[in-house]
């Protein structure tokens, strides 16, 4: 398959009707904002156990298409040992990584 192949099947898996993109490319300082109202200390098990339930929930394939993830994730697995993105990857939902690193001067 050519690389415009590749892109276009991509882009027609994730934007299938009915689902979304999940973004969860929270920032360290980001995520450890939204654990402290529940009283969980954003340490990197925490975020790796939080992520895996979302990737790994019953049904997740059925609404989303695509999920957004911050880098430290790649490096993340499911409680089996499941690398997240294959995780994901294996329910149908286009893995992707946050590489937003701030403006930039354009050319």
């Amino acid at each position: 398959m050519t690389i415009v192949g590749e892109l276009r099947a991509t882009i027609e898996q994730m934007v299938q009707p009915g689902k979304g993109i999940l973004a969860a490319d929270e920032s360290l300082p980001t995520i450890a904002k939204r654990f402290a109202p529940i009283g969980v200390e954003s340490t990197e098990e925490s975020r790796r156990a939080y992520r895996a339930l979302l990737f790994a929930a019953p049904g997740i394939e059925d609404y989303i298409s695509g999920v957004i993830e911050f880098e430290e994730t790649l490096t993340q697995t499911t409680d089996d040992g499941t690398p997240l993105p294959e995780e994901l990857a294996r329910r149908d939902i286009v893995p992707g990584i946050k590489v937003d690193k701030g403006k930039g001067p354009l050319a």
